[in-house]
């Protein structure tokens, strides 16, 4: 009897609802704030590394609102796909990409954001290999895609909606992760040595110095296990010296995550 009881309390309170009595936004977007490095040969006499900036992924709008302003990649979530699929979505469409590193950042939903109505965007960061946007095209409200350096993207450009705000926290992000996990494997070659490693560390963070950078990458005891060097079918060490005079050992991020703490 009692579970009759609540059955029919559940029915009542089922029929008694009415959706129309909150208000609800008039779309949720999803923002995506896409990175890459590029790379770009030094013209010098000796081999050294080079050049590599990180660059954010930007589209010039073709209408209302901002026609002409540039912002990140994006659009609005539909009733049969998750945000998440949104933001995978959208990024196919605007700019050609398909795939790479993507991850949750934050909801935005500052009151005014949006001239078009009560708009609440969920913005995410990918991660993207250069390759990948070779071939970047323009496409939907799109009528242009360019790569920008942080410093251009936050200081030269007059951007849509909140999307500085965006970028910021994603930076912000990104520097984060650098220092404390092995995203850095998403910039880099397969096998690798370390003073590339070194150069993607502070393409991200331009303030990082760390004079004991090998000796703590390779054997402190936290992050022992995280690289490899990487070894031929016969069990001897490989090498390169495509940026360097002499031999620099090649280094593999294995599958192991690091559990570091600021305590030790």
């Amino acid at each position: 009897m009692p579970m009759d009881n609540e059955r029919i309390n559940e029915e009542t309170q089922k029929a008694s609802y009415n959706i129309k009595k909150y208000r609800t936004p008039d779309g949720a977007p999803a923002d995506i704030v896409m990175f890459t490095l590029t790379k770009r040969e030094r013209k010098t006499v000796t081999k050294t590394l080079p050049i590599r900036e990180l660059k954010v992924m930007l589209i010039k709008r073709r209408s209302w609102p901002f026609a002409g302003r540039w912002a990140l990649p994006g659009g609005f979530c539909q009733e049969d796909e998750s945000i998440y699929g949104a933001a995978k979505r959208e990024l196919l469409e605007e700019t050609g990409v398909d795939g790479g590193h993507l991850e949750y950042l934050g909801v935005y939903s500052g009151p005014g954001r949006d001239p078009r109505g009560w708009i609440i965007s969920h913005a995410f960061f990918a991660l993207v290999e250069e390759w990948m946007l070779e071939q970047r095209q323009a496409a939907d409200d799109a009528s242009e895609v360019g790569l920008f350096t942080i410093r251009e993207a936050l200081e030269e450009l007059e951007l849509a909606f909140d999307h500085r705000d965006i970028i910021v926290d994603a930076y912000r992000k990104i520097q984060l992760q650098m220092l404390q996990t092995t995203i850095a494997k998403q910039f880099l070659p397969l096998h690798f040595t370390l003073g590339e490693l070194y150069q993607v560390i502070q393409s991200v963070v331009p303030d990082f110095e760390e004079p004991n950078f090998i000796r703590k990458i390779t054997s402190t005891r936290s992050r022992q296990g995280i690289l490899e060097e990487v070894r031929d079918e016969n069990g001897k060490l490989l090498s390169s010296n495509q940026y360097s005079q002499r031999p620099a050992q090649l280094y593999r991020f294995s599958d192991r995550v690091p559990r570091l703490s600021i305590y030790t």
